[in-house]
């Protein structure tokens, strides 16, 4: 359903432009009402830029560690190649639109992608590890617990996997406790992700992307990439950074040991002891990844199946089998002894339907 003329994202939008007919959107996303303007007589603002609002009563399951992405990127400008620059208009950034293409619209989650980009992800993972939190000059928000001393991988992986059990597990078990306990997700399951990340090897921080994935990688008419979306960006263990890419990234298998490796000449190069232990730890955090994403992911299902939760269907089959799949994924990690069917899960998700009531709104957001 597109936003109202009226919503308070576009009459911004049209107010920077000064051009209702100039203004373009919303454009595709989740976590913000985005539009595309351009900015006529502005000194400096060639080009078209960014103006959004966050979206209401969405799920938000990621910790955010920069008080602003905006001041982030302005940071990051002359030390990361090609991340959008921010202007200013009456004390509202605004992030330059990067004309182009999405690295998933041309290469999708499975397909190779092509070495000319690799290797230009591959610099910016080296140009990262050289960011560190001293040198950063952009006011973090995240609290002192989830600040570990520099090389502590052990405390920054504790404090993910507290994130993910405190606000993302147990502030919602009131409206989802049922559906978790349902497909083998208990108080347990944390007990057992945490002794399956115990003991990782130390390596100094450095400055993370932590959302690298196709969609938040534009290619732009010059074939040149560029990193957007760093609202996730956070200092901690560079080795949580590479794990999350090949999660998300979805290389065929053939390519992501590759690159692990291309990734471990490049960050040891830039930051030694980057990368120390990388072999024996990289699967441990990768499972971590995966254990992460079935909680939201079951959640996430739930919401958008919505009344349609209450009977088995086609949406309800189809949930069901990408929550069997999330499941089995994550199943060392959390030490399952074993996964519910697909159609185990489907009638799980429709007993869960059955109990909601009518008017139940949206999960709130999680900052």
């Amino acid at each position: 359903m597109s936003p109202h003329p009226t919503s308070p994202a576009r009459l911004r939008a049209v107010g920077v432009s000064g051009d209702e007919s100039t203004v373009e959107g919303p454009l595709r996303g989740y976590h913000h009402e985005t539009y595309v303007v351009p900015l006529p007589g502005a000194t400096g603002a060639t080009g078209r830029w960014k103006c959004r609002e966050p979206r209401s009563g969405l799920l938000w399951f990621d910790r955010r560690c920069f008080v602003s992405e905006e001041q982030l990127l302005r940071a990051l400008q002359g030390r990361i190649t090609h991340v959008p620059d921010v202007f200013e208009v009456d004390g509202l950034p605004l992030q330059r639109f990067v004309e182009g293409h999405t690295l998933g619209s041309l290469h999708g989650a499975g397909r190779a992608v092509p070495e000319e980009f690799t290797g230009q992800i591959l610099r910016l993972f080296g140009e990262m590890a050289a960011v560190t939190a001293p040198t950063l000059p952009a006011e973090r928000r995240c609290l002192p617990e989830d600040r570990p001393a520099d090389g502590d991988t052990d405390g920054f992986m504790e404090r993910l996997v507290c994130f993910t059990e405190q606000r993302v597990y147990a502030e919602n078990l009131p409206r989802f406790g049922s559906l978790f306990a349902a497909l083998g997700l208990d108080d347990d399951a944390f007990k057992r992700l945490r002794k399956h990340v115990a003991g990782l090897r130390e390596r100094p921080f450095c400055l993370l992307h932590a959302d690298l994935h196709r969609e938040n990688i534009i290619v732009d008419a010059d074939r040149r990439l560029w990193t957007i979306d760093w609202e996730l960006a956070m200092v901690g263990d560079p080795l949580y950074d590479l794990a999350t890419h090949l999660h998300l990234m979805r290389y065929p298998s053939w390519q992501g040991p590759g690159v692990a490796e291309q990734w471990r000449r490049t960050v040891e190069a830039v930051r030694p002891g980057g990368t120390r232990g990388w072999r024996e730890d990289l699967g441990r955090i990768v499972g971590y990844k995966r254990a992460q994403s079935v909680f939201t992911d079951v959640v996430r299902e739930a919401v958008s199946l919505g009344r349609r939760a209450r009977s088995a269907g086609p949406a309800v089959e189809s949930a069901a089998a990408r929550l069997h799949t999330v499941l089995t994924g994550a199943a060392r990690p959390l030490g399952l002894e074993s996964v519910p069917g697909a159609a185990e899960i489907g009638t799980a998700l429709v007993r869960w339907g059955r109990t909601r009531p009518d008017d139940e709104g949206p999960t709130p957001d999680t900052p």
